[in-house]
């Protein structure tokens, strides 16, 4: 797995319960830091391919259980840090985690999987500097099934009509209640805002 010590850099995490917003609230916050002189990148969910490899096997769903991919986000995650994240914080960098640990989490929770498993399951990774939540939108309807979505959309594609039980519009209504009640620190709402003040707390930590 990868070592958890922080490099130089600053490593932000942009959380949600939908991919689409997930990856927006980090477009915006990227181009809301380049805005402001600073250089960053995205690391996304699947950088390693490990989904995408299973997706082309067709729909696995009868077979692969939520703690199937919640180690398979450990995988993808540990890849990600060790090839993306760490090179770009060495070398001074800012980085956008996009999704990160508390996404995971939180679907993983919403699927029954125990709180303390996860946080074990992804405590190799070290946490973020700055910490956003994505807008929520539709929070009214689950996910749409979606294989190159977001991970709980993957995971929609993969557990609906499965042996798991699995109910979408339940799941995420857990999920987003999981991401709300996670407020050990300072947590910025990725609203126009949001991102503004995230933004600026990126480059204290960078002055800092």
């Amino acid at each position: 797995m990868a070592e958890k010590h922080l490099p130089a850099g600053r490593l932000v995490a942009v959380d949600g319960s939908r991919g689409k917003d997930v990856s927006a609230a980090a477009d915006a916050l990227a181009a809301d830091l380049r805005r402001r002189g600073v250089d960053c990148v995205i690391s996304r969910w699947d950088a390693s391919g490990l989904f995408g490899e299973l997706a082309q096997g067709g729909r696995p769903g009868q077979h692969v259980s939520p703690r199937t991919l919640s180690l398979m986000y450990a995988a993808d995650l540990a890849f990600r840090l060790r090839w993306e994240i760490n090179a770009a914080l060495n070398t001074g960098g800012v980085v956008i985690a996009a999704p990160y640990l508390e996404t995971a989490i939180a679907f993983g929770a919403a699927c029954g999987l125990p709180d303390t498993w996860l946080r074990e399951l992804l405590r190799f990774a070290p946490a973020p500097h700055v910490r956003g939540l994505a807008r929520e939108r539709k929070i009214e309807r689950g996910w749409k099934a979606r294989l190159d979505r977001g991970y709980p959309e993957y995971a929609t594609a993969l557990f609906e009509g499965g042996a798991h039980g699995f109910r979408g519009r339940r799941a995420r209504k857990a999920m987003i209640a999981a991401l709300d009640a996670d407020q050990g620190k300072k947590v910025f709402e990725l609203t126009a805002k949001g991102i503004d003040e995230a933004a600026k707390a990126v480059i204290v930590r960078l002055r800092g």
